[in-house]
This record gives structure tokens, sequence and C-alpha cells, in this order.
């Protein structure tokens, strides 16, 4: 893992090479260990980037024993693992980010919850402030997973993770 690095003029708190599936996993696992609630992390990257394969790894590397399935349709699928409420929200099919006032999204998200968002720009001004953003890119040679922590909280976490590796 590497320190640092821009984008559209933000800098990476740090960059971390995911070559497959069980790379992603144990990061994943990673954050399952050091996230505690509550808090806000965007999922951002194109279809297929990862963000749903990370999503699931984190919840059972929390314990959930069931199928993880993508919430592209319904757009919001609700967990209850290792003690916390974690909310899996994928804003892909949304036409309006109004839309996201039926969900009660304000009012699920509590001090108990984590909230995972796949497509945050679609929701613009109708999301809590995100307090890590990551960032999933690829390309012919490498797949990669950049965070930027946007909070204390997400500082937090962000070194923490960069410390495991």
């Amino acid at each position: 893992m590497k320190a640092a690095g821009g984008r559209a003029g933000r800098e990476a708190n740090w960059i971390r090479a995911v070559p497959d599936e069980a790379a992603v996993g144990v990061l994943a696992a990673s954050f399952a260990q050091r996230v505690c609630t509550p808090l806000v992390i965007f999922l951002e990257g194109d279809l297929g980037a990862g963000k749903t394969t990370f999503a699931r790894a984190y919840l059972h590397a929390l314990g959930y024993p069931g199928y993880v399935k993508s919430p592209s349709y319904g757009l919001l699928e609700s967990y209850q693992a290792g003690g916390m409420t974690v909310l899996h929200l994928d804003l892909y099919r949304i036409e309006d980010p109004e839309e996201l006032e039926y969900l009660a999204i304000r009012d699920l998200y509590d001090g108990k919850t984590i909230l995972l968002v796949e497509w945050p720009e679609r929701g613009i001004d109708h999301l809590p402030a995100a307090d890590l953003e990551l960032r999933f890119d690829e390309s012919d040679q490498s797949h990669t997973i950049s965070c930027f922590a946007k909070s204390a909280a997400g500082i937090e976490v962000s070194n923490a993770i960069l410390q495991d590796f």
C-alpha cells in the first residue's frame, strides 16, 4: 500500500492495489475490524469495479452469515452484523436525488449504523456527509482502491487501515 496520490485535486490518504477478489476481501476485513459507528462510507467507481464485492466482504467479515445481494434494484438493503446496523445503498438507478426522501435514510442512519453508499454522486444533498470515500479504479494492468478521509472519524479509520498494511 502506498500513501498519498492525487485525483482531481484531491489527495488520497492511501492507495491499495487489489489484484483480485481475495485482496478486496482482506482490505474489507481490515475495515470490519477498524470501523466504529456511526460512519458513512461512499463507494465510488465504474460498474464492475468492485464496490459491491467490497460491501459483501465487509459484511461477511463482520460476521453476517447470509447472502449479501446488490441493492441495485431495491436501492437499500439493511443488515445486522457485528452489533451494528449496516445500510447498503446503491443509487445507480435513481433518476432524481429527491427519491432518497422516500427511503428515509436520515431516519434510519443513527449512532449504531454504518452507511455504505454506491454511486453517492446521484444523491447529492440528500445523504449524510461522508466520513470516508473509497475510490475503486481499474485498468488493464491494475485494480486499486484509494481512500479519502473526510472527517476526524474517517482520518482515524484511514490511519488505522494504513498501519495494517
